[in-house]
């Protein structure tokens, strides 16, 4: 495992206005350092999907973060999204979407893997080449996975492969339970969009969970 403490990765609620959406996220990135963003965009046709994508993007990339762009699925051309709408990268769980895009997305930018039900289907999406993978995130029908699969998955694979691994937070308290897995990234979802303080105060408490600025605060 890395000593290195994890850097922290957001993940969007699914995202129909994105210009109602943009305080939300400018307030997140702006507490703490934040690596990459991923959107998740709400069904809509390729144009709709293209205009939220550069909105969003732009927003994320001014705070110095990645955007990665999850694939919404049905006939949207993922790599097309990605490219057209000035986003850092792609990230797709369906085995078929992901092999297309490490085929087709071969401009330098980042390429992450999700809805890696199975160690086998991690080291099938390691050996493609992504830039990482991710374990925890909210299914299709919203559910996560028990949080202690997450951390076994996550300090195996930190322990095992080069690829960087995310591991996903439903809840501020997981923060630092995750971080000593050897996980490269901590991600936070509607534990930073829900909060009741909102995402500022979720971001500052995160940054704060995770060992090197705990143990200065100690």
């Amino acid at each position: 495992m890395t000593a290195t403490p994890p850097d922290l990765y957001l993940v969007t609620p699914l995202i129909e206005d994105a210009e109602a959406f943009v305080p939300a996220l400018r307030e997140a990135c702006g507490a703490a350092p934040v690596m990459a963003v991923l959107i998740r965009l709400a069904p809509a046709d390729e144009r709709t999907l293209l205009r939220r994508v550069k909105i969003l993007s732009a927003a994320i990339e001014a705070h110095g973060a990645a955007a990665i762009v999850s694939d919404p699925g049905g006939e949207v051309d993922l790599v097309a999204l990605v490219t057209r709408g000035g986003a850092d990268g792609g990230h797709a769980s369906d085995p078929e979407r992901l092999q297309d895009l490490c085929e087709r997305l071969k401009d330098g930018r980042n390429i992450g893997a999700g809805g890696l039900d199975t160690k086998h289907d991690a080291m099938v999406a390691g050996e493609l080449g992504v830039d990482y993978v991710l374990f925890g995130e909210p299914g299709p029908d919203g559910r996560i996975p028990p949080i202690s699969l997450v951390v076994e998955r996550a300090a195996w694979w930190a322990e095992i492969f080069q690829n960087p691994c995310v591991a996903y937070a439903p809840t501020m308290d997981a923060v630092p339970i995750l971080a000593a897995t050897g996980a490269e990234f901590v991600a936070l979802g509607e534990a930073v969009w829900t909060h009741a303080d909102g995402p500022a105060a979720a971001m500052r408490a995160a940054r704060a969970a995770l060992p090197s600025h705990r143990d200065r605060a100690s």
